[in-house]
């Protein structure tokens, strides 16, 4: 790739475990996915540099396909080069999986389409040493039917201010989901032996997604899903607009960020014309 005196502006897709981090975004005196991939790209850069996500995720979450943006004043080589110069410095429970040049304006936020959560639950029988780190493990019976069910009254156009965590107010609560459903998953462990209980991911498509809503749909499902509450509560809580109508808050380490969806003409250079 030729010489470019002009700054330019990369995408990556980045994949880790949060478990020992405080989420993506920097905090004082704690680690986090974003502080280290600007500790790693700064010598890259030449100057101090900012990586900004698609959004933060918090303590504890995971994600298989988070975005970051860095603009780098100077780099003459493809993006494949920088992906494996960035991964050579990372620790090992980061990654970043792919590099795509973008246009100057690329912003991860402004600029996204839409997202996928998925979360993973196993239902009854007990912990397992390896998964403990990914799964929310919850006590049956559940009613997946009616978990389903749940899931579907969330799809469409509608007010999520009821599933909003708290101290993170949007101007507008509105969001569209496209697709809520509950998947059954493989129960194969590690060493290929039969797991105990049963495995469920609940997988959600969305153009946006407020603070904590995700979980706090996970927590709600699983209200009903218990029998603790009617399907028809859900559009109470909808109706209600009031976080505390619904149910608790589902813990972090079963969520993962696994996709954020961008516009084609954000990307200026495909990656098949990178240069190492």
């Amino acid at each position: 790739m030729p010489a470019n005196d002009r700054p330019r502006t990369f995408h990556l897709t980045v994949a880790y475990d949060g478990t020992e981090y405080c989420g993506w975004q920097v905090q004082p005196e704690q680690r986090s996915i974003q502080s280290e991939l600007e500790r790693v790209i700064r010598p890259l850069a030449g100057s101090p540099v900012r990586v900004l996500g698609s959004g933060r995720t918090d303590a504890g979450v995971h994600a298989i396909g988070q975005v970051g943006r860095c603009v780098l004043p100077v780099w003459n080589a493809g993006t494949i080069a920088l992906q494996r110069a960035i991964n050579s410095k990372l620790p090992d429970d980061i990654r970043v999986k792919a590099v795509r040049e973008t246009r100057e304006r690329f912003h991860p936020i402004a600029d996204a389409t839409g997202k996928q959560y998925q979360y993973l639950v196993q239902v009854g029988g007990s912990r397992d040493p390896f998964a403990n780190r990914f799964v929310h493990r919850v006590g049956g019976p559940i009613d997946h039917s009616a978990m389903q069910m749940a899931a579907t009254k969330f799809v469409g156009r509608h007010d999520f201010k009821a599933f909003q965590g708290t101290g993170a107010e949007r101007p507008s609560t509105v969001r569209t989901i496209h697709s809520a459903r509950w998947i059954p998953r493989s129960a194969a462990g590690p060493t290929g032996a039969e797991l105990e209980g049963e495995h469920w991911c609940f997988e959600i498509d969305g153009e946006g997604f407020l603070y904590n809503m995700v979980r706090n749909l996970i927590g709600t499902m699983l209200e009903v899903g218990r029998g603790r509450k009617p399907v028809e509560w859900v559009d109470e809580v909808l109706e209600s607009r009031d976080r505390k109508m619904a149910g608790p808050t589902a813990p972090p380490h079963g969520l993962f960020l696994c996709r954020v969806d961008y516009p084609e003409e954000v990307f200026q250079v495909e990656e098949s014309e990178a240069m190492d």
